[in-house]
């Protein structure tokens, strides 16, 4: 299957992940490239709460062909094109996986936390497994989210 086939494919599941409410304007970051080496310094630390962070980060690189990152604020971020969809940041006790149109994702297993506009996140801790399948999930519709809010400008 071709990456124009699959983003295809998984247009056609955007509705079951997504609740739009609405197509706010879209925030934009400059310098995002394919690969970042400051992402690369900050994901190759040797803590297990990063570890968690560079398996999730590495999931949200897969999620098609445009993906491309930059590091913002202090935390590697994802985007297609230059809008941002998800990041990765490291706490004292917690790691977070964030999306920055969370709050208009669809979240059956209850994953997402926060009460801003836009972003949620999800809290990884030490010890309590995430359902890895649900998360997937809401990383493949942030995803698909930001390529819809970009195809409606």
């Amino acid at each position: 299957m071709s990456p124009v086939d699959a983003d295809v494919s998984m247009l056609r599941l955007w509705p079951a992940f997504l609740t739009v409410t609405s197509m706010t304007a879209i925030l934009r970051f400059s310098g995002a490239g394919k690969r970042d080496p400051l992402i690369e310094e900050w994901l190759n630390k040797t803590d297990a709460l990063t570890a968690v962070a560079r398996t999730w980060f590495k999931r949200m690189r897969a999620c098609g062909e445009d993906v491309q990152e930059l590091m913002h604020d202090g935390h590697p971020i994802v985007c297609v094109e230059d809008a941002p969809f998800a990041y990765v940041d490291v706490f004292r006790s917690h790691t977070n996986v964030g999306f920055f149109y969370g709050a208009h994702l669809d979240d059956p297993a209850g994953l997402l936390e926060g009460t801003g506009r836009n972003m949620r996140h999800v809290k990884l801790r030490p010890g309590h497994e995430p359902d890895s399948v649900a998360l997937g999930n809401l990383i493949d519709a942030s995803y698909l989210d930001v390529k819809m809010r970009l195809r409606a400008e």
